[in-house]
């Protein structure tokens, strides 16, 4: 297991130059909510800006795109289809983007499983795999176009809970009644993907490396703070940050900005909302 000193953390966070521009700062493209959940999409786009993306731009439901536009003025919100796979082109370290798609997908919309499979099959960014779209990934299908991006020297990367990952293994041959250090371990190399297993302790796994954070708290066990999760993580994918160091501290900041909040409102009263407004000032701690 890796082991990180608090001056490692704090090195881990990206610094702006002082001629960026919002670009050069990194665009992440959200690919989240739904009709059903469109506030999962609010609460990534809100964290993924606390956590220093230049530019925020959200896919969503054509029935939430209203919404998430009065939500958030500073984000960009386009429906589904106005994302094509042609326009996207090839990595420039000047310009660093990733996606996230899944926070606040419905599982029982069948265009859940299409979205995903579109950005997998067209992404050239680093992508991050969260929430409904987990339950989509968990098909050999899926699991193969997760290994055709490895090999391709695509990043993926899952966020999934004890749960999700039990359904993610199913199927493996090495995927039953492991301890969740080893889950995260065998899904990374199924998937060809990093791996945070999130739970009261986190395992960040890259196949080769690995991590415990320890730092979380009950406060945490809210709905709608795994978006904020994704939405820190993508951000710091979208800034060129590594995909094994992005999950490491963006798992960090997200505990300790529970943990902010629950110092101000108590474990009971901390909601989602509280966990990406504390991130600025466990940002600025480091």
């Amino acid at each position: 297991m890796e082991t990180y000193s608090e001056e490692e953390i704090a090195a881990l966070m990206p610094r702006a130059a002082a001629d960026a521009n919002k670009y050069t700062r990194g665009r992440l493209q959200l690919f989240a909510g739904s009709g059903t959940y469109p506030g999962a999409a609010c609460l990534a786009a809100v964290a993924s800006q606390r956590a220093g993306a230049g530019y925020t731009e959200v896919f969503t439901d054509p029935a939430a795109v209203p919404l998430l536009q009065a939500y958030r003025a500073s984000v960009v919100v386009r429906p589904f289809d106005a994302w094509h796979a042609e326009d996207e082109r090839d990595l420039d370290e000047a310009h660093p983007r990733a996606m996230v798609v899944g926070s606040g997908f419905d599982v029982r919309d069948a265009a859940t499983a299409e979205v995903l499979e579109r950005v997998l099959e067209g992404a050239k960014a680093p992508v991050l795999v969260d929430g409904g779209a987990l339950g989509a990934l968990a098909s050999p299908a899926m699991r193969e176009l997760c290994v055709r991006r490895a090999r391709a020297g695509l990043v993926t990367v899952a966020t999934p809970h004890g749960g999700e990952a039990a359904r993610l293994a199913r199927g493996l041959d090495a995927g039953e009644g492991l301890d969740l250090e080893a889950l995260a371990g065998a899904l990374t190399q199924a998937y060809g993907m990093v791996v945070a297993l999130k739970g009261p302790d986190t395992y960040i796994c890259d196949g080769q490396r690995g991590y415990c954070m320890t730092e979380g708290t009950v406060a945490l066990a809210k709905a709608g703070t795994g978006d904020v999760l994704a939405g820190a993580i993508g951000a710091l994918l979208a800034q060129g940050v590594s995909a094994f160091e992005a999950c490491v501290l963006g798992c960090t900041l997200h505990a300790r900005a529970g943990v902010a909040a629950a110092e101000r409102l108590g474990d009971v009263s901390v909601a989602a909302e509280d966990v990406a407004e504390a991130l600025p000032e466990v940002i600025r701690a480091l």
